[in-house]
């Protein structure tokens, strides 16, 4: 498959119906902008930002208790203060598609290993809302105190966090397969005032009590005043804690009405929610997102970037621990309803996911591209036995996606689909460069950069490049840019973080190719470079090759600088069942990349590892082993809290004790 090779074109009936075009033709009839193509209004867009920002509220109909004073006070960054003056919460406005719901209308189909397939209609989900955040000001929750979850992709948990914004109160959660120690390291940064957990969860049919890991945060949480425990793995389980409510006491409250009940609508700058930075090689940053900006970013990225309405069904396989949990529950505020699944994505049969798809009536599926790779080097073929004919939409994120992957989904799930690889971060809970339902795709390419977002690519000398890797930059403002961090006089460490090395500019950390149509190829961390011989080597590149062959099932490659300008670049790679590591492998490895890439791209070594380090969010640790590599004390490169397989870092440890060159 060659990247850049056309895979899929909208029909143009179907593209006018989209929301984008309404939108755009709404822009023409109220605001006397005409716009007759896509990269047209992203330049308005990322041009004219109180103009568009000011129609994404308009034409979205945001609600608010007093109108804002100014669309964006100031443009620098950081310090960009967006909608100031107005007063807005973000839960009442994905909850209010319950007022034109019917009864039975589903806002949540959900399934887990410990329960079947079921649905919540929307009518019940905004019932146990209000219940809920009745009770939590009844314990004396306020506005600004901080509510935390350590709970699976539940019901229960999106119920939760939407209780908790619907108050005022600034929600953060944690996945419970998560050890105690990466729970304290970000809860302890934000100090709750109360704590909801599961008694535990079942994952590959095995069942995790989670009492002793509670019981261990507790200790070090002292900032708890009460807990709530739901019963989820043992539905007769008490909490052993003086302080705790179960769940089910605390929902047994009459009914609160919609028009009895009050949002807390809070001011612009009031904190929304925390989300947590991986946290590989320190402390994880509490990223402080607000209600204003977060609010008017998902309606953009759901409505003019997703295509989703009330007609719609999202599904993207996810934990709590991470940013696409708060993503997936977002495709509320279109009114479009949400598959949620906690459990192992191929526990008992690969297809499960697919199957869940089928079952659930999903029309937009999601994944990360490793589970896709898994896929196809299984050779499983969705649509021969699944009825997907609902699906209109894949979304790939969480690492680089290869053409091959692209392409697969065309020649095994549907031809007639629209395949969208977004990329953003944690940092923004949005993408900055993604999909659009007006154009065509391409083999392994981000169809564009997103409406409102002013990204670009840079080289060292902070110019613009088009067609040749650079640095990922925003040069302007967008409104779900973090308020701050947590516990950072004068804002030091959100500064470093972002705008030091291109002062005023953010630069986000990734390598990115944009084409002379707007296409978009993201090439890794930029943070993680192989630099070899003044040349800049995306890995994503090298996994794309290696991960071809049929024996390889996952690879990870570093590069380190040696003392009189050398370098050392090793390639680590785990095999696939039944595959032998000899000359040969080796020897078709490196034909591989010098074919497929170039000299440059072939590694010095190459070695056979039993496992790929991940971080608890599926990131490969490229940073951690190139520092440890380096000389790092491994208790300082990487937190073991933080990784999905620990003692997937021992072998590099060593490793780098007998084998490495001194590095400089």
């Amino acid at each position: 498959m060659t990247e850049g090779e056309l895979l899929w074109t909208p029909d143009p009936a179907a593209t006018a119906q989209t929301t984008v075009a309404r939108f755009m033709r709404w822009l023409a009839a109220e605001r006397g902008h005409a716009f007759a193509t896509y990269d047209e209004l992203w330049r308005w867009s990322v041009t004219d930002l109180d103009g568009f920002w000011a129609a994404v509220w308009d034409f979205f109909k945001v609600q608010s208790a007093q109108p804002y004073e100014r669309v964006l006070s100031s443009r620098k960054m950081p310090g960009a203060v967006w909608f100031a003056g107005s007063r807005v919460n973000y839960a009442e406005h994905l909850l209010r598609h319950e007022r034109d719901a019917a009864p039975d209308e589903a806002a949540l189909v959900h399934s887990s290993e410990l329960r079947p397939l079921a649905r919540m209609s929307w009518h019940d989900l905004g019932g146990a809302v209000r219940v809920l955040a009745t009770q939590l000001r009844a314990l004396g929750v306020r506005p600004g105190d901080r509510v935390v979850a350590y709970m699976p992709n539940i019901p229960e948990t999106v119920i939760a966090m939407l209780a908790a914004t619907a108050i005022g109160a600034v929600w953060a959660s944690a996945a419970p397969e998560f050890g105690a120690r990466t729970v304290i390291e970000r809860f302890a940064q934000i100090e709750p005032k109360l704590l909801f957990v599961a008694d535990g969860y079942r994952f590959g049919g095995k069942d995790f009590d989670r009492a002793d890991e509670i019981r261990a945060i507790l200790a070090e949480l002292p900032s708890v005043e009460r807990v709530v425990w739901l019963p989820y793995l043992d539905g007769s389980s008490r909490a052993p804690f003086a302080k705790a409510i179960a769940w089910p006491e605390l929902m047994e409250h009459p009914p609160v009405g919609a028009d009895a009940f009050a949002y807390e609508r809070v001011a612009h700058d009031h904190p929304l929610w925390v989300l947590f930075s991986s946290g590989t090689t320190g402390l994880p940053k509490p990223i402080v997102h607000g209600h204003v900006g977060t609010l008017v970013e998902h309606l953009k990225s759901t409505g003019l970037g997703q295509n989703l309405g009330p007609h719609t069904r999202m599904f993207f396989y996810t934990t709590t621990g991470w940013m696409m949990f708060n993503a997936l529950v977002s495709a509320l505020v279109q009114g479009s309803s949400v598959v949620l699944y906690d459990g192992h994505p191929a526990y008992r049969t690969p297809a499960l996911l697919w199957q869940l798809a089928a079952d659930a009536g999903a029309t937009s599926f999601g994944a990360s591209p490793t589970f896709v790779q898994m896929m196809q080097k299984i050779g499983l073929v969705p649509r021969e036995r699944f009825d997907l004919s609902r699906l209109q939409s894949v979304l790939l994120t969480g690492s680089p996606v290869t053409p091959e992957s692209t392409a697969w989904f065309y020649s095994s799930v549907k031809e007639d689909l629209w395949v969208t690889s977004p990329s953003g971060g944690t940092e923004l809970c949005a993408g900055l460069v993604g999909g659009c339902p007006l154009l065509p795709v391409y083999a392994g390419e981000i169809q564009t950069r997103l409406l409102g977002m002013d990204v670009h690519a840079w080289n060292d000398a902070g110019e613009e490049v088009i067609g040749e890797v650079g640095e990922l930059v925003v040069t302007s403002p967008s409104p779900s840019m973090p308020l701050r961090f947590m516990n950072d006089p004068g804002d030091a460490r959100y500064r470093e973080t972002y705008f030091e090395h291109f002062p005023g500019v953010w630069r986000h950390g990734d390598f990115i190719k944009i084409n002379e149509r707007g296409g978009c190829y993201i090439y890794g961390r930029s943070d993680s470079t192989l630099n070899r011989y003044g040349v800049r080597i995306g890995s994503a590149e090298i996994y794309r090759a290696v991960e071809q062959l049929d024996e390889i099932a996952d690879s990870l490659i570093v590069c380190l600088e040696l003392p009189g300008g050398a370098f050392y670049m090793p390639l680590f790679v785990r095999l696939a069942d039944g595959a032998v590591f000899d000359d040969a492998l080796r020897e078709r490895i490196v034909t591989k990349l010098r074919t497929d890439c170039s000299p440059r791209h072939v590694p010095d070594e190459i070695h056979r590892v039993d496992a790929i380090p991940y971080t608890l969010t599926g990131k490969k640790m490229e940073i951690p082993v190139r520092r440890i590599l380096a000389g790092t004390p491994p208790e300082k490169a990487a937190s073991r809290e933080a990784m999905m397989q620990p003692e997937a870092l021992d072998w590099y440890v060593e490793f780098a004790r007998e084998r490495v060159p001194t590095p400089s």
